[in-house]
């Protein structure tokens, strides 16, 4: 019967929950997902299929936003983003991560990083240490997942998204994506064009740098409106590039991560 709850609660949340509530929305986390398989190396492809079974990359990546709504898992809340103060310097920056010690995303990254290397991890926590470490990585590429503390990542900045109410984190999570209108593997297809050379640099990056570029990204975000803006086409032609930048690299980076973890 408790199974049966937990499994309810969850079928519930894919239905039910909000998008705005889930970094890049279902459809971003799905791209980075699909990017990402495209660069798997054989062996990680292989590891990741044995953990997964027919799940692929790209629904594996939103199972932590749909069981927000299970008790059970509210203790992850915390790790889906991180937090920098305004003006943070990058030295600063640096220095704060290497001495982090707070439950956040930079934290649990490396934690499953670490704990999915192990080869006696129950076959239970891999699936889910896996599912947690695709859907993260598109989390920090999110700029506003390394946004201020203050505003909770720009859900406090209200604005208009087409005379609709909105925030500046729900425009980054899914409004601007939602524009386009294509369907994951489309869009995937649309920008998975980067070059071997880009994806060998790419993947020597260390999760630091993926960090400090979303939060600068964030920062030049924030300037750019004011409460109670009414954006649209505009907004979305000034930045779309951005987002199919960091939608690819959030890929590649992922597909990085696996290639290294399961080498």
């Amino acid at each position: 019967m408790t199974k049966y709850i937990k499994l309810s609660a969850i079928v519930a949340a894919f239905i039910y929950l909000p998008v705005a509530a889930m970094a890049w929305g279902q459809l971003g986390h799905r791209i980075v997902g699909e990017i990402a398989s495209s660069h798997l190396s054989p062996k990680a492809k292989a590891a990741v299929q044995k953990i997964l079974g027919n799940e692929s990359l790209a629904m594996a990546s939103n199972w932590a936003d749909f069981v927000k709504s299970d008790t059970a898992y509210k203790y992850l809340n915390s790790w889906h983003y991180i937090d920098f103060k305004d003006g943070i310097s990058e030295a600063e920056f640096k220095s704060y991560l290497a001495t982090d010690t707070e439950t956040d995303a930079y934290t649990k990254l490396n934690f499953l990083i670490s704990e999915l290397k192990k080869a006696t991890l129950p076959q239970e926590k891999k699936v889910m240490y896996l599912r947690l470490l695709v859907h993260i990585v598109g989390d920090v590429h999110q700029p506003m997942h390394t946004g201020r503390p203050e505003d909770l990542g720009g859900n406090k900045i209200k604005l208009s998204w087409f005379n609709q109410p909105t925030n500046l984190h729900a425009v980054w999570d899914d409004k601007i994506l939602e524009t386009q209108q294509l369907s994951y593997t489309e869009y995937a297809k649309a920008i998975n064009f980067a070059s071997p050379a880009q994806v060998v640099s790419w993947q020597k990056e260390p999760i630091a740098d993926w960090l400090l570029q979303s939060h600068q990204i964030a920062e030049k975000l924030y300037k750019e409106v004011n409460p109670d803006d009414k954006l649209s086409y505009r907004y979305t032609y000034d930045h779309l590039s951005i987002v199919n930048n960091q939608l690819l690299e959030g890929g590649v980076h992922l597909a990085g991560v696996l290639n290294q973890i399961f080498q």
